[in-house]
């Protein structure tokens, strides 16, 4: 990999991702497609917000990704 990867930026296109499959229109299917697609869709915003709240840190030509799963605090279960 080389010297130049930031991996600031690629938490930054995590974060753009997560913010495009928010706005992701509907396409016109119905049934188990739709369903398939919004699952999809659901799945895609998890993954990509969670490396978007990633700390990242790159070292040694080695990426760590450090995401907290906690529940916050201000959560109500």
């Amino acid at each position: 990999m080389s010297d130049a990867f930031d991996p600031q930026a690629m938490i930054e296109r995590f974060a753009e991702r997560a913010r495009a499959v928010r706005k992701r229109n509907l396409p016109a299917v119905g049934g188990e497609e739709r369903r398939h697609f919004i699952r999809q869709a659901e799945l895609d915003f998890m993954d990509y917000a969670m490396i978007a709240d990633a700390e990242a840190t790159f070292v040694d030509g080695m990426l760590h990704l450090r995401i907290d799963l906690r529940p916050s605090e201000d959560s109500t279960a």
